[in-house]
């Protein structure tokens, strides 16, 4: 059983559970999709694993579904969070998209000393985040974080997390992740268009959790070093491996 229409919802999903739908998802299944009573649609929630349903109820400023049959169950991303300076706008939302599709389970955007960006819109990036785990048949959905200093984060880091920092001042360089285990929580550093500082890049470096890769020969913009990252961590301690 399959159903072309994947959608979020913040509600709990189970055999013959019935789901209410906003103002906007109605208008979205019913005005763009066409969508009437009877029609199929896949839902997640980011907890209960994806679920067949059927439209119930058809309105222009709601609607009902009601589920039929799990689909699929819930598939969680390895503990890896992806730590990045925020850049312009929609390179921004590229990285986030990416990382809800490549398996981050958890975005955080961090202003290190050269970050451009003073602000985000956590709740427009969240909402990309969604529509990125509805696109590419997640049953996940990533948390994304409100902007925080990276030294503040720093201070606080947990326990047991490794972090694979990402330093341009590597590049061409050979190091990786072999050796590494991927059964730890990790995360993934990136930074900013300008670099990251020296007293940034002696903290980081000098933290006993961090592990310092480089990401090839060439210095990579902040969008394409995320995939690459993510990538390379994936391929070498993820479940890509």
């Amino acid at each position: 059983m399959s159903a072309k229409i994947r959608l979020y919802v913040d509600h709990p999903l189970g055999a013959g559970q019935s789901v209410p739908l906003t103002r906007e998802q109605a208008h979205y299944l019913f005005g763009v999709m066409r969508q009437s009573v009877g029609g199929q649609v896949a839902l997640f929630n980011g907890r209960d694993g994806e679920w067949l349903a059927e439209v119930a109820e058809a309105g222009k400023r709601g609607g009902a579904l009601t589920c039929v049959a799990q689909s699929k169950p819930l598939q969680l991303p390895p503990d890896l969070w992806l730590l990045f300076a925020p850049i312009k706008k929609a390179r921004t939302d590229f990285i986030v998209e990416k990382a809800a599709e490549m398996g981050a389970a958890r975005i955080m955007p961090v202003q290190t000393e050269f970050t451009n960006s003073e602000r985000i819109r956590q709740d427009r990036l969240q909402a990309h985040a969604v529509e990125a785990a509805e696109q590419c048949g997640g049953t996940f959905v990533p948390e994304v974080s409100d902007l925080t200093r990276l030294d503040k984060v720093l201070d606080v880091w947990p326990d047991g997390r490794q972090l694979m920092f990402c330093d341009e001042a590597e590049v061409g360089s050979a190091l990786g992740l072999a050796g590494q285990d991927g059964r730890a929580p990790w995360a993934i550093l990136i930074g900013p268009e300008g670099g990251f500082s020296a007293r940034e890049r002696s903290r980081l470096t000098g933290l006993p959790f961090t592990h310092v890769v480089s990401l090839g020969p060439r210095i990579l913009r902040a969008d394409t070093a995320a995939v690459a990252a993510l990538t390379m961590w994936q391929q070498a301690l993820g479940d890509w491996a």
